[in-house]
This record gives C-alpha cells, sequence and structure tokens, in this order.
C-alpha cells in the first residue's frame, strides 16, 4: 500500500518528466485515434482532453481493432500500452500497420516497442516497473508530447508545469465543521509544505474577504481555491458556496472541491482534512522539502523568548 501511495505522490514529478521529452514528429494533419485500455486508455483520454482544441478529430479507442472510419480518413494511430503487450491495443496497431496508417507508440518496452523498432515507427519510451494506473503522469505527459510532435497539442512543457505546478492554496469551508477542516488545511500547508496558504469561513468571508476578489485579476495564475462541503451543511451555506463558485470562477483558474463522508461531525471532519494532510506531504514531496521540522516557528520562539535590546 505504502509503494502506491508513494507513486500517487509522484504524479507532478511524472508530469514535469515528460518536459524534457524529445517529440517525435508523426503524420499532421489528420484526425487521430488513440489506443488504450485500463490505466494507459485514461492516460490517452488525458492526452485527448489537451488536443481537443487542434482542430483535428481526436478519438479513444478502448478495444480491438481500429474503429471503422480511422482508414478512410488516414487517421494517425497512438497507441499507449504501459507494458507494450495490451492484446487489444496490439491489434489496433497490426490493423494499423496493415491499413498503412502512421502509428506512434507511447509503452515502457514489450512487444509493442518490438513492433515499433522493427517496423521503424516513432517509440516515446516511459519508465517501467509500475502498475500502469501508477505510471498516469508518465504516460500522460508522453502521450501529450507525442501529438506535440504533429502539431496536436501546442506547448507541451507548458501544459505539463501547468499540470504539475503548485500555487497558493485558498481554503474555503462552512461554519463549523467544513471551516475548522479548511484551517487545518492551511496550517497543514504552512508547516509541511513550507508555503503560504489561506483559509476563511463561510458565511462570515460573504461579509469581507469575497469583495477582494472583485480587482484580483492578478492573482489568477498564482491562487487556486479548494471548496470543502460538509454533506450536513445548513442549507443557507451550500447556497452560499454554489454561488461562491459562480461569482469566482473568472477570478480563480483552478477550483476543486472535497466533500466530507461519515455520519457524525468528527467522522466527517476527518474525512475532510485528511485530504488535506496528504496534500500538505505531496506538496513538500514535489518541491524536496522535509515536512517534519519547523525550524521558522522554532526559531520565532527562540527569539520572542529573548529580552529585547
Amino acid at each position: 500500500m505504502t509503494a502506491m501511495f508513494d507513486r500517487i505522490l509522484e504524479i507532478p514529478a511524472q508530469l514535469r518528466w515528460g518536459t524534457s521529452l524529445t517529440a517525435p514528429e508523426p503524420a499532421t494533419g489528420r484526425p487521430v485515434v488513440l489506443l488504450g485500455m485500463g490505466g494507459s486508455g485514461m492516460a490517452a483520454a488525458v492526452a485527448a482532453l489537451e488536443a481537443e482544441g487542434s482542430g483535428s478529430v481526436v478519438a479513444t479507442h478502448r478495444s480491438y481493432g481500429l474503429p471503422p472510419w480511422a482508414g478512410p480518413a488516414g487517421a494517425l494511430v497512438v497507441a499507449v500500452s504501459y507494458s507494450g503487450n495490451t492484446e487489444e491495443t496490439l491489434s489496433g496497431v497490426e490493423e494499423a500497420l496493415e491499413l498503412r496508417l502512421p502509428v506512434v507508440a507511447v509503452t515502457s518496452g514489450g512487444t509493442l516497442a518490438t513492433i515499433a523498432a522493427n517496423e521503424g515507427f516513432p517509440h516515446v519510451e516511459v519508465p517501467g516497473g509500475l502498475q500502469p494506473r501508477a505510471a498516469l503522469g508518465y504516460q500522460a505527459a508522453a502521450t501529450i508530447v507525442a501529438l506535440a510532435g504533429g502539431g496536436y497539442v501546442e506547448h507541451p512543457a507548458a501544459v505539463l508545469e501547468e499540470a504539475a505546478e503548485g500555487r497558493i492554496p485558498i481554503v474555503y469551508g462552512g461554519h463549523p465543521v467544513a471551516a475548522l477542516a479548511a484551517y487545518r488545511f492551511k496550517t497543514q500547508i504552512n508547516e509541511n509544505a513550507k508555503r503560504p496558504a489561506w483559509s476563511a469561513e463561510v458565511p462570515e468571508m460573504n461579509h469581507n474577504e469575497l469583495q477582494g476578489w472583485a480587482e484580483a485579476a492578478t492573482l489568477r495564475d498564482c491562487t487556486g481555491v479548494i471548496y470543502l462541503r460538509d454533506r450536513y451543511d445548513h442549507p443557507r451555506i451550500a447556497r452560499r458556496l454554489d454561488l461562491m463558485e459562480v461569482v469566482l470562477r473568472d477570478q480563480a483558474e483552478r477550483l476543486g472541491t472535497v466533500i466530507s463522508e461519515g455520519t457524525s461531525a468528527v467522522a466527517r471532519f476527518f474525512s475532510l482534512c485528511v485530504v488535506g494532510d496528504v496534500m500538505s506531504v505531496e506538496m513538500a514531496r514535489r518541491d524536496g522539502v522535509d515536512p517534519t521540522p519547523v525550524v521558522e516557528l522554532e526559531d520565532f520562539k527562540t527569539q520572542l523568548g529573548k529580552e529585547p535590546t
């Protein structure tokens, strides 16, 4: 369990790994079929999201062979298989070769890598030795870079860096349970990740802080808002949170929501705060920071205990 947890926390680093890749140069100006199953299929779908604005048809295919239109359309086939041995994906590659369609492979090895070498089509290699679902960042990054080589994604390094980057977290929660968890989020980020963050309580912040977002366009690229929703929120607080999302949608580029679980107030609180605890440790790990020591706090206390000179 610990190993899988560690892999999940590595996703930002996996995405950043992709910024150092050299993009292949597949055929351009064609519709795209992304092949993949399971965790590899998820990576293909993530890459497809970014390529949708390219002006070309970009479709995922989670089955054997190719969709019927791929051959007549002269599609570019991007095969994503972490092991390189996924039979559905390999059947699609075989069909693509029979139809003389251009192919790009994203894999750690296996049969797919061998076919790519023998047939001479581009192959983006990802680090091996993981479960496919634990290598989502690697596979998504490699697939995005592969698509970028054909002009289907612009500025792939910027895309991956933005997906991996940290922002100043702003955490909002309704009184009483989610507000307390929001404060816990903030303090854990401060102490574990050694980064600024702030939190505020709803409804109080609706009477002051909300106005502070009115001219906050310059904060758009460096902040992210996290809403903590308690399933037992007062109906008016729930309504306030709904309206806040509408108000802040244009001011904050990143908006996320965590919803409590459980029945008792204590259970609901911990179901929220554990997410913040994990997030704060992941932020520390991503930045190469030891989450345990709090040197600045200890130094401050020491200085505070001294007589002023």
